[in-house]
């Protein structure tokens, strides 16, 4: 084996230990707010690490690119702010969201329907959604600052000197006080996950849940994604990674995996230079990162166990510093255009009230007010100009 080649091989094992570790307690929090059993929700990690992997590798070796896949972060924090009236109408939500990514890919004129969705609006969408998420920090930290400053404290050190492993190590440390603070023998926590598969009751709102699910995948996930690999020299198969996404969405959802897209963030590891000093060969770093996915499917059923046994608030606390930087990328997308700020605000607004309407949640309902209020403001000024 060359030493370029190992090299691609130990930064595809990065990306995927850094991917999981920064964003996992997002989507305990998430599945577990759709209704998700501990059980359900070690199915979900699993069925999530299983189908990324999987088609990481598939793209990966099908088209010799550095494609990265990862599960839906925005969309976890969707579901840990929303939730879903029950695990069923969740699981149908999940199902139909991969419907919707693999019809954007056979479907050209939804691709356009979904590209047509104002970013601004998309962003503050997602920026309501987090607000909550983001304040667990704050609150926790003054019920328990014994507890929840240590893990904020090296957050903050690490975010100066190594951003990259701030979430990852503030992950570990929550464990390790986790343990430390364990009254029962957490020797029972070291199990495989299995697949528990539910059945779908598909609901208006599943809809409701799958749409937004759907628009913030797209937007925080997919386009970016896309404009990583470009910076980098790559060309991104539109259709056929739309295609294998949207049907390991599907795969999974009845195993509780709620989505799976382009990694945005991670995704430059594999396609940099310190992944291979020959871009051609870069497609090794993501399909090493495919395998190492794989084999974290196993560690779901374990983190899920000590989240339970955990204070409560620690990973609700991790899982919002994991999504600071996010939501200050959302505020910024959302009002960086002066013409769209009140339609912006208002989005913002609905979704962070959290205020669900005939059983549809709130998110939906913050991108038709969005729609509404800037489509009425359109035609105001038209009237103006007339």
């Amino acid at each position: 084996m060359e030493h370029g080649d190992a090299q691609a091989i130990a930064v595809g094992g990065v990306t995927a230990l850094v991917g999981f570790t920064s964003s996992v307690a997002v989507v305990i929090a998430g599945l577990g707010a759709s209704g998700a059993t501990p059980a359900q929700a070690s199915s979900g990690i699993a069925a999530l690490c299983l189908t990324v992997g999987v088609g990481t590798m598939l793209l990966a070796w099908r088209h010799r690119t550095p494609l990265t896949l990862a599960w839906s972060t925005p969309g976890a924090a969707l579901l840990a702010t929303q939730g879903a009236p029950s695990w069923p109408e969740a699981v149908a939500a999940f199902a139909l969201t991969g419907v919707l990514i693999l019809a954007t890919g056979v479907w050209a004129r939804l691709g356009r329907l979904v590209a047509a969705i104002p970013v601004s609006l998309a962003q503050a969408m997602l920026a309501g959604v987090l607000v909550p998420l983001c304040l667990a920090p704050v609150m926790e930290l003054a019920a328990a600052p014994a507890v929840i400053a240590p893990v904020v404290i090296l957050w903050l050190v690490l975010q100066r000197w190594a951003p990259r492993w701030s979430t990852p190590a503030a992950f570990a440390l929550a464990l390790a006080i986790i343990v430390a603070l364990a009254r029962s023998d957490l020797t029972g926590a070291l199990t495989l996950p299995r697949l528990a598969l539910a059945s779908p009751s598909p609901t208006w709102a599943a809809v409701g849940l799958a749409v937004p699910l759907a628009v913030v995948t797209m937007a925080s996930q997919n386009v970016p994604g896309v404009a990583v690999l470009k910076g980098a020299g790559y060309r991104v198969p539109w259709r056929g990674t739309m295609l294998v996404t949207g049907a390991a969405t599907v795969a999974g959802a009845a195993a509780g995996g709620h989505a799976v897209n382009l990694a945005a963030i991670t995704a430059a590891l594999p396609a940099s230079p310190e992944a291979h000093p020959d871009p051609r060969r870069r497609w090794i770093a993501a399909a090493s990162a495919g395998a190492a996915y794989v084999l974290l499917a196993g560690a779901g059923a374990t983190l899920v166990a000590l989240a339970d046994a955990g204070p409560e608030g620690l990973l609700p606390a991790v899982a919002g510093l994991a999504l600071l930087p996010t939501l200050a990328s959302s505020l910024a997308g959302a009002f960086h255009e002066a013409a769209g700020r009140l339609p912006a605000a208002a989005t913002f607004a609905m979704a962070a009230s959290g205020v669900a309407i005939g059983g549809i949640g709130a998110a939906f309902w913050a991108l038709v007010v969005g729609l509404a209020t800037r489509w009425w403001l359109g035609r105001q000024r038209q009237g103006r100009e007339a």
